[in-house]
């Protein structure tokens, strides 16, 4: 499983594997933000990917490990992720989390635990599921329904997209 796998620590982005869609494979424009501690670690990587050079935010995919603020919701409170698309979208609807489904996907040789959360806006799509190194990686989606196909181009990034110039 070698998505799951920790780098040495690197300076200047996060100290695990960021899992999301390479920005070549995407036809848009890709942001991406960094969760710091005031210790300086990093506490999670959210990438947000806009659907064909600025046309509006369609996807952001964020990975949170264990202790990160960032994942600490109450039951019906929706993902920092999920919440971060809304900003983007300039949204200030009131959204809620109304119920979850757990389904089980294969990505390559891999099984994967997805819980499909339902969202009271809904054109929001979200999904989430946590890595073997403790990451909990969620996508959300706007419009647009996730579907089995985009856990197939799930990688983990280059070191190098996270490192200061």
């Amino acid at each position: 499983m070698s998505f799951l796998r920790r780098r040495s620590a690197t300076p200047a982005g996060p100290e695990f594997d960021v899992l999301a869609m390479d920005p070549g494979d995407w036809p848009g424009n890709l942001g991406a933000g960094l969760l710091p501690a005031p210790d300086g670690t990093c506490q999670g990587v959210f990438l947000r990917y806009d659907l064909f050079g600025g046309r509006g935010p369609a996807m952001i995919i964020g990975n949170l490990p264990e202790g990160s603020p960032a994942r600490e919701v109450e039951e019906d409170e929706i993902p920092f992720e999920v919440g971060q698309l809304l900003l983007a979208l300039e949204n200030d609807e009131d959204v809620t989390v109304v119920g979850t489904e757990d389904m089980p996907v294969l990505q390559g040789d891999n099984l994967l635990i997805v819980r499909r959360l339902k969202l009271s806006e809904s054109r929001i799509s979200c999904v989430q599921f946590d890595r073997s190194d403790g990451v909990l990686v969620t996508i959300a989606a706007w419009d647009r329904p996730i579907t089995d196909d985009l856990y197939a181009l799930l990688k983990p990034l280059p070191a190098e997209l996270f490192q200061q110039g």
